[in-house]
């Protein structure tokens, strides 16, 4: 089926635009209403996800509000560890939970790698009920989580502020790390390629935990295992190229290492001035971001005047996605999301007067 709206491929292939491509990280979430109606129609949020009518229901509920330009698949990150069997929970307002934490050699040694359209066929059901709901009227984004990410779960056995028990494990028993984030990177690129045989035209890595490692470790435990993602993934399907965008969050001081990964964008998150990112890195790669998601809750004319400012910061030329630098907060107003949109639509032309492609 053509695609009618392709300007979110095109600015991820710095291919000239007419405006500045939109869509929101967490678009489909707790900010709607009837997101919530969903799921509590659900009754979990590990239900909402493995319902594939569901999960297109509220894959498609913030494209029937806003003229984004972009869904992404409605899932969790953390959909690989669960399929290994390491029981994974959500407790009512508490973040998830493994009831078996990965802690030692064995434990990795007994890790199965997930066959996509086995014990994670409810996401590529998604993903191919979504295809065909969309009707060519926007591309679809996949997803996963990097393995430094989900290894942070798997080991800790729940989110974490001091990451104290997996860098235990990485300063001591350096070779187990690397052996489960070998596995990790196995899955997430069968999973990534199932997504896109499945209908996927973008996929994305969230590294959410690769901004508290060192240099030196992050190069080691996060960007290298992320390459060899990238080595591993179909780059073409439906006869046009399949564009890999990279998010470190924190990361903004590694533009240059996770540019030469060969991916084609980089997630900027609000820490990051985009002026010096396109500056750095933008002759290489797209950039994603990067609006801090509370500007959302401050007042139309200040989220106009941030994306004016981002806008501003970017410059003329495609190779931008407006986007948040992380996901939009459950207390955004939802029409305040929508004025953060009509000001990328209203203010973004401009910038594109000249139609080339960004050097």
């Amino acid at each position: 089926m053509q695609l009618k709206n392709d300007r979110y491929l095109r600015a991820l292939l710095r291919q000239p635009v007419d405006r500045t491509p939109i869509w929101m990280m967490r678009q489909a979430g707790r900010y709607l209403p009837e997101y919530r109606a969903t799921r509590a129609q659900a009754g979990d949020f590990m239900s909402l996800c493995k319902n594939p009518e569901l999960a297109c229901e509220v894959t498609l509920q913030p494209l029937r509000r806003y003229p984004l330009d972009a869904a992404i698949l409605f899932s969790d990150i953390l959909t690989i560890p669960d399929a290994m069997g390491l029981g994974l929970s959500f407790g009512v307002g508490e973040g998830p939970k493994f009831s078996k934490p990965i802690r030692d050699f064995m434990d990795v040694v007994h890790l199965p790698i997930p066959d996509p359209e086995q014990e994670l066929r409810y996401v590529m059901d998604a993903v191919r009920t979504i295809r065909r709901e969309l009707q060519g009227s926007v591309p679809l984004i996949g997803f996963s989580g990097s393995p430094w990410t989900l290894a942070t779960y798997m080991v800790e056995g729940s989110g974490s502020k001091t990451f104290s028990i997996i860098k235990k494990m990485m300063y001591s028993e350096p070779e187990v790390l690397h052996m489960l984030l070998d596995k990790l990177a196995q899955s997430v690129t069968l999973y990534l390629n199932a997504q896109i045989a499945a209908g996927a035209q973008a996929v994305m890595i969230f590294d959410t935990w690769g901004g508290v490692l060192t240099p030196r470790d992050y190069q080691e435990y996060s960007l290298s295992y992320m390459q060899q993602i990238l080595n591993g993934l179909t780059r073409e399907a439906d006869g046009r190229r399949v564009p890999v965008t990279l998010f470190t969050k924190n990361g903004g001081q590694w533009l240059e290492m996770m540019a030469a990964t060969g991916c084609d964008a980089l997630g900027l998150d609000w820490t990051t001035d985009i002026a010096n990112a396109r500056a750095r890195v933008g002759h290489q790669v797209a950039l994603q971001g990067n609006m801090d998601p509370s500007i959302l809750l401050g007042t139309p004319e200040r989220i106009r005047q941030e994306v004016q400012t981002i806008l501003d910061g970017f410059g003329q030329g495609s190779g931008h996605i407006f986007n948040l630098g992380h996901g939009i907060t459950p207390d955004v107003d939802p029409e305040h999301a929508g004025i953060f949109i009509e000001a990328v639509q209203d203010l973004s032309p401009m910038y594109h007067m000249n139609a080339e492609i960004a050097e």
